[in-house]
C-alpha cells in the first residue's frame, strides 16, 4: 500500500486547485500552442511545437503526481493541547550538546511554509518523533552516525 501523505486542510485544497487548473485551463492553454504551432509548417525543425510538446509533457507529469498524492492525502487538523509530536503540528527541538533550538511544520513537503522548515513523518528525524511528548529524547539514524534530540515543545501553527 501506499504511503500516507499527511497534509493540512490548506495544503490539500491547494492541491486540489493545482489539479483541477492543469486538467483544464492548462491543457486547452497547451493544445492550441501545440496547433498553432503545427501551423507553422515543417515539424521536425519546429522549436514552438516541440516547447508546447515538452510543456505538455511536463503538465501530464505534474497531473499525475497530484492524482497521486490526493489520493494517498490524509487532511489532518491538530488542535489545540497536543500531548506527542504528530502530523500538523510544530515541533521545537534540540539536538543533543547544542544550546540552540529548531521549529519545524511536521507534514508534507507539499505543506510549503513561510515560517518553518517542513519535517515528513516518513524521514529518519520525523519516524523517531512522531509520538514523542514534551521533553522525550529520540535518537535516529543520521547520515553518518546516529544523532538524539529532544523535545522542547509541541504546539499548533
Amino acid at each position: 500500500m501506499a504511503e500516507e501523505l499527511h497534509l493540512s486542510p490548506a495544503a490539500h485544497q491547494r492541491l486540489q486547485d493545482e489539479y483541477h487548473e492543469r486538467t483544464t485551463a492548462k491543457r486547452k492553454e497547451l493544445s492550441a500552442r501545440i496547433e498553432e504551432a503545427r501551423e507553422h509548417g515543417d515539424l521536425k525543425e519546429n522549436a514552438e511545437y516541440h516547447a508546447a510538446k515538452d510543456d505538455q509533457g511536463h503538465n501530464e507529469a505534474r497531473v499525475r503526481q497530484l492524482e497521486d498524492m490526493l489520493k494517498r492525502a490524509v487532511v489532518v487538523e491538530t488542535t489545540a493541547g497536543t500531548d506527542a509530536v504528530a502530523p500538523g503540528c510544530l515541533v521545537e527541538i534540540r539536538m543533543a550538546g547544542d544550546d540552540d533550538t529548531t521549529t519545524y511544520l511536521v507534514g508534507s513537503i507539499e505543506e510549503r511554509h513561510d515560517t518553518y522548515d517542513v519535517l515528513s513523518p516518513s524521514s529518519p528525524l520525523g519516524q523517531a518523533l512522531v509520538g514523542a511528548g514534551v521533553g522525550d529524547t529520540v535518537t535516529y539514524q543520521g547520515p553518518r552516525r546516529e544523532l538524539s534530540v529532544s523535545v522542547v515543545s509541541i504546539s499548533v501553527p
